[in-house]
């Protein structure tokens, strides 16, 4: 399984270095691809658990619609703006389809997992397309992202080896809080290593205290992240999300803490710097 991971990971960074270096059309691209992937991955596990039958093209294209919003969110027709409209038709749509074709008793309950996976995925990933397209945002998607690999990396490792007290047993039995404390110490590191890197050139040198509080927040999220997606893997009654990624699972068990990380940077970025 190790020796799977580290083959998926030399295949995959490169390709991630690549798509942020040079920004659109390839980062929206492979945003756009791992959104489509995992919301389809969260669509069977619902289905096949028996837990409700959502609309999996109809969220695949809205998570699509929404993934893209960035690029479209300040644009309006006839003074009507663009995203919120992108975001009421379709809930308007999928319910009245939804009542018209569902058993009554079931209508709701798959409308409600139809909206939950295009936000959950398409909505959450959104924010790394916006954070690249702010100034400097080639820079803080490299830190933000390779912190979050940081933080998965350390808390793998330090919890393989040294990990005996249960962190969320109900929900994940395999994770424990030293390898929670070590995902912690490994994600700061690396924001601070990452910040540091020569041809990262951002507009004014950043306070080491802020590359701190920044690795801090990436890396709480990040595992709360990995939590809510091993919630919804128990609720579901399975292990992993899918078998795209050998080693890892699917799209949702490797990017499931890039969910929160993304949306924690670019607040971070707007509001406090």
């Amino acid at each position: 399984m190790l020796k799977q991971r580290v083959i998926t990971a030399a295949v995959s960074l490169p390709l991630i270095i690549f798509a942020v270096w040079f920004g659109d059309p390839w980062f929206s691209l492979l945003i756009a691809a791992v959104a489509l992937v995992g919301t389809s991955e969260f669509y069977h596990l619902i289905a096949d658990s028996g837990k409700g039958c959502p609309l999996t093209y109809f969220g695949l294209l809205w998570a699509l619609a929404l993934v893209l919003s960035p690029h479209y969110k300040n644009i309006s027709v006839s003074n009507v703006d663009i995203l919120p409209l992108a975001i009421t038709l379709p809930i308007v749509i999928s319910l009245v389809w939804l009542l018209c074709r569902s058993p009554q008793e079931k209508a709701f309950h798959n409308w409600a997992w139809t909206i939950a996976g295009a936000l959950y995925v398409g909505w959450m990933l959104s924010y790394w397309l916006g954070l690249r397209i702010l100034e400097d945002g080639r820079n803080w998607v490299y830190l933000a992202m390779f912190t979050t690999f940081a933080n998965d990396t350390g808390a793998f490792f330090v919890g393989r080896a040294w990990g005996k007290h249960k962190l969320a047993t109900a929900i994940s039995p395999g994770k424990t809080w030293e390898g929670a404390i070590g995902g912690l110490l490994s994600a700061i590191v690396g924001a601070i290593a990452i910040s540091n890197i020569p041809v990262l050139f951002f507009p004014s040198p950043i306070k080491y205290w802020q590359v701190i509080l920044l690795g801090f927040l990436i890396s709480l999220f990040a595992q709360v992240g990995d939590l809510v997606e091993s919630l919804l893997k128990r609720n579901m009654g399975v292990k992993q999300s899918g078998k795209l990624l050998p080693g890892h699972g699917g799209i949702l068990d490797r990017f499931d803490s890039l969910i929160f990380t993304g949306v924690v940077v670019y607040y971070y970025v707007v509001f406090a710097l």
